[in-house]
């Protein structure tokens, strides 16, 4: 498991806001308000992933506020993204009052005041929820007076490299309990290469980036690409390249520099039949037949699909799903 877990109902009541405001001010200190205090609930997975955080938080509505006076006294250096998920914000920040809400994306810096209030309302429900990320400021290889153009502001996260980092970010926490500690850095380097180029993207800086952080972040939309479509038979290295406008060439030494020598072919390969052998196993699909299972996920041909299976797995997929089943009651 990655990360610490941390719910309200753990702590004795009285104690409860108390110890929500000492577990945020690891990351971002503020000072901490809410109508909530006296029956305050909240939940919290913290990640740290090298020097990267990311955070899953979902609390009452509260509000956090960092005066100038704290910036002066104490300031870590760090830019905070929030990737709301549930209720509303407002931020004034940066010289802009905005709101945001579920699925938006903002920015802030920790060497400016902020005023973030949770803006929930009967439509939105009674609790406000999303993904954090605070990262040191000297790791975003962009210049400070144009990352300022972001602050404060919403970003877009529903095309391109912002919504395959909100879709990372939910994934991270979706998937914290089965990736292993020694997982972390290797994710830290993916969210801060993805942040980067999002936002290099959204300033039209992209020259500003070192080659690697582009070939990563490049790299990452490609393994998107193919997840997303690994039920398209048609799916191949030249179809992936005119989709991300490379040549078959140039994605052929992504994958040798960002996959450990996989190539594309044995990528898709291995999803297709990953997630074919996870839908064998799953006892709801006991009665769909295996040549649909097969064609679901890019098999037309139920043979082709057979052999590549027993090929990567030693058994025949009826085998493999009486097996699995079997085990599993």
């Amino acid at each position: 498991m990655i990360g610490t877990v941390f719910r309200s109902e753990d702590v004795p009541a009285e104690d409860r806001f108390d110890y929500w405001r000492e577990l945020v001010g690891r990351t971002r200190s503020s000072e901490i308000i809410s109508d909530h205090a006296a029956d305050f609930w909240a939940e919290h997975r913290l990640m740290e992933l090298g020097p990267v955080t990311v955070s899953r938080m979902s609390f009452r509505p509260t509000r956090y506020r960092r005066t100038p006076q704290m910036v002066r006294r104490s300031d870590p250096e760090l830019y905070h993204l929030t990737l709301l998920t549930d209720g509303g914000l407002a931020l004034d920040h940066a010289g802009r009052a905005s709101t945001f809400t579920p699925r938006d994306l903002h920015l802030a810096d920790s060497s400016q005041p902020y005023d973030v209030r949770s803006a929930a309302d009967d439509r939105q429900g009674p609790v406000v929820g999303g993904m954090a990320v605070d990262f040191p400021k000297v790791l975003l290889p962009l210049p400070p007076h144009r990352v300022r153009e972001l602050l404060g502001r919403g970003l877009p996260g529903q095309d391109g490299i912002g919504v395959l980092l909100a879709e990372f970010l939910l994934g991270l926490e979706r998937q914290a309990d089965v990736l292993q500690p020694s997982d972390a850095p290797r994710l830290g380097t993916v969210v801060l290469d993805l942040l980067s180029a999002w936002f290099a993207q959204l300033l039209e800086a992209e020259a500003a980036l070192e080659p690697e952080t582009r070939g990563r972040a490049t790299a990452e939309r490609i393994q998107a690409f193919i997840r997303q479509n690994l039920h398209d038979p048609e799916l191949s290295p030249p179809l992936i390249a005119a989709a991300h406008h490379i040549s078959v060439s140039y994605l052929h030494r992504i994958f040798q520099q960002q996959s450990q020598g996989e190539t594309v072919a044995a990528r898709i390969r291995r999803g297709r039949l990953e997630s074919a052998r996870r839908d064998l196993a799953t006892p709801s699909l006991c009665c769909t037949p295996i040549h649909t299972i097969a064609a679901r996920w890019g098999y037309p041909r139920a043979s082709d699909f057979t052999r590549s299976f027993r090929a990567a797995y030693g058994l025949s997929p009826k085998d493999y799903r009486q097996q699995a089943l079997s085990e599993g009651e």
